[in-house]
């Protein structure tokens, strides 16, 4: 992950910015972007122990605004987090290039400085500094350059959020927020989405209103401000979390009424942000959980003396804050006035026998490290240029590249590759061999810059805020999710829970063990994404001392070791005296070591952690206390994760993601959690923003079934048609093309559904299948057309449809879906009357 050496994070944007002039320049619409991960891991730990079980411009002066290219040079590479980005290592060619819309907007992209400094003063809450009023904004001269900084300001806090900075986001174009895509109505609508979204990041702790950002926008453009301010509110990107304004907020109207029930299985980061955005929305909600509390691999357990006279908060699944830049948790943590602890730079490592490791062998194996990182880099390029479907694992394609190049040939060398192999291991919560060459860190264009942080006393002050007021039914453990048109029945612990929609968020280690049925059986193509997803595990063992002895002034040590099958045991130590409320120490199990962690008894594991910290400390005259509590985790064994958090394995992709957050039973099931967010998985914010997303998806289904006509009540028991079932008989075919009419027009202009299969995803996984909208004239015209290349290029070129994912397809889609199924129901049961069965 980047780590800036800056200490500092955002500024508070301009309360006054102008909407420049609309231009007429056009705006391509945005290609899918994809998804870095943090401290997620899970525990159900028996606790043994040794005693008890650049600011803001204010000036008029001519410096010209913040420009940053769309290939910024990569900052200093630190090894301290759990970062896994190597510049170059996901090809930039399926990216959006983030140019400039207009002259206007300075050709602004990220910039990681500038960033921290905003975000540094945001968490500080710091105002901005006053401003004089200057002339129009058509005016020459010194206002209208820092106008033209303030819009670069509000594009960089929106960029560090997660939008692009001149083009919409798919969920915008589905919401319908422009009458045309391109033009100046996207133009002008994105400068209207940056200044409301950096207005309210600068004071998360009010509540801000469609009324004060038109104060700063032209009455012209009312209508932008609307679309803008209803799309930020129902996504989740403003108004949100647990400030008292924000509480003390009505819910807002219900999309149909009654209001719609939801019924939320998994208390975690995931379901506990979409409850409280469902209620916020009108929503019936209740959410079952199958612990006996809230906050799933989000866990924080009191360590204490048997006097109680020291105590210590210890993290034992999630517990780093991986960037703050754009975090959802930093907003959390500045409406709750929790204090940010940065985690410092400064990382010792350590031989075998205690010895400090040379700083010069140190820094030469890290370049090695890196640079056998790079030979991967262009490997997998020439490769997915050549072989579409080829994939190796990226510990052999390391491995193959180190033995070819003679790298670490030492056995000093060769035991620092191997901690910087096991920070690696860590950092993906898995073996190296399991890792897609090709995939692996698809998710590093979108990762959270900025410092890691820490939160005093826990993340556990997060997961209580959020569960507050949530109806949460604990120790109910969910053993089959049933839907039908009408509805869905949710069965826990003999029980039935109704409701119009049901929201899961296990974690991807329950949905692999089979340990939920869905009835009817969830889509093929969504069963194959979780198979070949993985979820890794790491482990932690977690030390109360009587007394700081390893010199809290740095927050991480590591150990090396001779035996490479060991490298990820203890190999790093976190120290968590400045937050935790006592001399707390947490050593790290990655890899190999974490899953054979799990079958030793945790006195062993306590015995070994003392003999690495004696050999460390014991040279420098520093005695190692015993212990006064110890906890162990198993996260492999705890039955409501089976792992901590997922990973892109050999054969799986950045898609199996979208797959698995792809909603089934026609908007009936919803998923969440950190497994279903591509840009940021893995992370505990991936796991708030999933359910923020899903949140979002089922006001707008919802919304869709308000509006469409019930045609007749079904049970749930009956199984519904899905969209691959429908296209199994479908209306035409030719090529990877298939066709479905709307069955209520028969027109040349009517519109129709078509699904293209685009090669393979991976070797045996099938097609990855893309939708548009399209006329039935188009259709017949495409289907005269020889070869499917040809096809798709006359539908982007001269159609002007872009294919998109099943998500993807609006409403109009979705009505279009609903009217194909009614009529195919209704086809299916007029045969059965008439005793024919329907193939």
């Amino acid at each position: 992950m980047e780590d800036p050496d800056s200490e500092s994070t955002p500024p508070a944007p301009s309360q006054n910015t102008l909407l420049p002039p609309a231009n007429d320049s056009d705006s391509t619409p945005p290609a899918p972007l994809s998804p870095a991960p943090a401290d997620d891991s899970e525990s159900t730990p028996p606790p043994p122990s040794h005693d008890s079980p650049p600011p803001l411009p204010t000036d008029d002066s001519e410096a010209t605004p913040p420009a940053v290219s769309a290939d910024p040079a990569p900052p200093a590479r630190k090894r301290r987090r759990r970062k896994k980005q190597f510049p170059g290592m996901v090809p930039s060619n399926g990216l959006r290039v983030l140019r400039p819309h207009s002259a206007r907007s300075s050709g602004v992209v990220y910039s990681e400085k500038l960033i921290d400094e905003l975000i540094q003063m945001q968490i500080n809450d710091i105002p901005p500094a006053p401003r004089r009023r200057g002339r129009p904004p058509g005016a020459a001269g010194p206002s209208a350059l820092r106008l033209a900084r303030e819009l670069d300001v509000e594009a960089l806090i929106a960029i560090s959020v997660g939008f692009p900075v001149d083009s919409l986001t798919e969920e915008e174009i589905e919401a319908n927020v422009v009458p045309a895509l391109g033009g100046a109505a996207q133009a002008n609508y994105i400068v209207v989405r940056n200044h409301i979204l950096a207005l309210w990041r600068s004071n998360p702790s009010s509540w801000v209103t469609e009324s004060h950002a038109m104060q700063s926008i032209r009455a012209e453009h009312r209508a932008l401000v609307t679309a803008a301010y209803l799309f930020l509110l129902d996504h989740g990107y403003i108004n949100f979390g647990l400030a008292p304004a924000v509480l003390s907020a009505a819910p807002r109207r219900p999309p149909s009424f009654p209001p719609p029930t939801v019924v939320v299985v998994g208390a975690g980061l995931a379901g506990l942000a979409a409850a409280r955005q469902l209620l916020a929305q009108g929503f019936k909600v209740a959410v079952l959980e199958g612990r006996h509390r809230p906050g799933g691999r989000v866990l924080t357990r009191k360590m204490r003396s048997p006097d109680g006279a020291i105590v210590a908060a210890a993290d034992l699944g999630g517990s780093v804050l991986t960037g703050i830049n754009g975090n959802p948790l930093g907003v959390l943590a500045r409406q709750l006035g929790f204090p940010l602890h940065k985690v410092r730079d400064k990382c010792p490592l350590y031989l075998p026998d205690g010895r400090p490791v040379d700083s010069v062998v140190d820094s030469r194996v890290e370049a090695s490290f890196n640079q056998l990182l790079e030979k991967v880099c262009k490997l997998r390029q020439a490769i997915t240029d050549e072989l579409k479907s080829v994939d190796v694992s990226l510990g052999t394609a390391l491995e193959a590249f180190r033995q070819a190049y003679g790298v670490a040939d030492s056995l000093e060398e060769r035991m620092l590759l191997d901690w910087h192999l096991a920070n690696l291991e860590y950092a993906n919560a898995t073996l190296l061999s399991n890792l897609s060459m090709v995939f692996w860190d698809q998710d590093d264009p979108y990762e959270m810059g900025g410092d890691h942080c820490f939160i005093p006393g826990g993340n556990a002050h997060f997961v209580r805020a959020l569960a507050e007021n949530i109806p949460i039914f604990y120790d109910q453990t969910v053993t089959r999710i049933q839907y039908g048109s009408d509805g869905v029945m949710v069965y826990a612990n003999g029980q039935v829970f109704r409701g119009d929609m049901a929201l899961c968020t296990v974690p991807l280690g329950v949905l692999q063990k089979g340990c939920i049925k869905f009835v009817p059986e969830l889509p093929p193509q969504k069963q194959e994404a979780i198979k070949r997803l993985g979820f890794g595990l790491l482990n932690k063992v977690a030390m109360l001392f009587p007394y700081d002895f390893w010199n809290g002034e740095i927050d991480t040590f590591g150990h090396l070791t001779e035996d490479s099958r060991e490298r990820g045991e203890f190999f790093l130590f976190y120290s968590y005296s400045s937050v935790s409320g006592g001399p707390l120490l947490v050593a790290l199990v990655a890899g190999e070591s974490a899953i054979k962690f799990e079958t030793t008894s945790p006195v062993v594991h306590v015995e070994r952690v003392l003999e690495v910290l004696k050999r460390i400390f014991a040279p420098k005259g520093i005695e190692v206390p015993k212990p006064i509590q110890v906890i162990c985790t198993r996260w492999g064994s705890d039955k409501f994760a089976y792992g901590s958090y997922s990973y892109v394995s050999v054969g799986s992709s950045g898609d199996d993601y979208d797959v698995l957050a792809e909603s089934v039973g026609d908007g009936r099931v919803f998923f969440a959690g950190e497994a279903t967010n591509r840009r940021y998985p893995a992370t505990m914010h991936g796991a708030l923003l999933s359910g923020f997303r899903e949140a979002a998806n089922m006001v707008r289904a919802a919304r869709r079934r308000s509006m469409v006509p019930v045609m007749e009540k079904t049970d749930a028991k009956e199984e519904v048609l899905d969209l691959d079932d429908l296209f199994q008989t479908p209306d035409l075919s030719f090529g990877n093309f298939l066709v479905l009419y709307d069955p209520c027009s028969s027109g040349s202009d009517c519109t129709s559904l078509v699904r293209v299969g685009i090669g393979e995803r991976k070797s045996g996984s099938g097609s990855l299948f893309l939708y548009g909208l399209i006329s039935r004239k188009h259709v017949l015209e495409l289907a005269e057309i020889d070869g499917d290349e040809k096809r798709l290029g006359v539908l982007y070129r001269s159609f002007g449809t872009k294919l998109v994912g099943r998500n993807g397809l609006g409403g109009l889609g979705e009505n279009l879906i609903v009217r194909i199924r009614a009529a195919r129901r209704g086809c299916l049961k007029t045969r059965i009357v008439n005793g024919v069965h329907h193939a």
